[in-house]
């Protein structure tokens, strides 16, 4: 089975645009994925994109976080694909237990030890500071981090979220480990460093 993990920056803020409801108009700036098929991370540009769009569509299963109101969207005015495919919101599912968001950046906290290098506005200033290197490093550690919570929630069956008394736990069974890996979701919600060695054990 080959999942690949994703993730991508943007051009420009949900505010240059006029707000959220005009995410495609934000423009891809780099996207990064991870191969479970090859082992391998490949990087992206509008240049390429047709590549990028290839591997998605092609994926038996593609995992990411806030995939189905930001990235599929950035990405619907470069194909002509339905990106209906199979996918893994770690976001939606999360929001559909809780009935809130959590953050990337907490989870990853509370489940690996580290925290993000930045943030999603950092990337539209380097965007235009001309520095793709420092987003595409950004965007490499989203997938990495996003990566490493999959790969433990299947471990598990559960992953922590933070609270502010402690950590309590978000079960992954239902999507993560199989049961229903395959089946489009429908999200419920409005849009609004490297490899950690300090991962917690189930």
């Amino acid at each position: 089975m080959n999942t690949v993990i994703f993730d991508l920056e943007t051009q420009r803020s949900a505010e240059d645009v006029g707000g959220w409801d005009n995410v495609p108009d934000m423009g891809l700036s780099v996207a990064v994925t991870y191969s479970t098929a090859d082992d391998r991370y490949r990087f992206y540009s509008e240049h390429n994109v047709d590549a990028l769009i290839e591997q998605l569509t092609t994926a038996d299963l593609v995992v990411g976080f806030n995939l189905l109101r930001f990235d599929y969207p950035v990405l619907s005015p470069y194909t002509s694909h339905d990106l209906r495919i199979p996918t893994l919101d770690m976001l939606d599912h999360i929001y559909r237990q809780l009935g809130h968001r959590v953050s990337l950046d907490d989870l990853a906290f509370a489940n690996l030890g580290i925290r993000k290098s930045g943030h999603g506005l950092d990337a539209v200033t380097w965007w235009n500071e001309g520095n793709i290197l420092a987003i595409a490093e950004y965007c490499l550690q989203d997938v990495r981090i996003t990566r490493d919570l999959y790969r433990l929630g299947r471990s598990c069956g559960y992953l922590y979220y933070p609270t502010r008394a402690n950590n309590k736990i978000i079960t992954a069974t239902s999507l993560w480990r199989g049961d229903d890996s395959g089946s489009y979701r429908q999200p419920l919600y409005a849009p609004g460093g490297s490899k950690s060695d300090h991962h917690r054990h189930c």
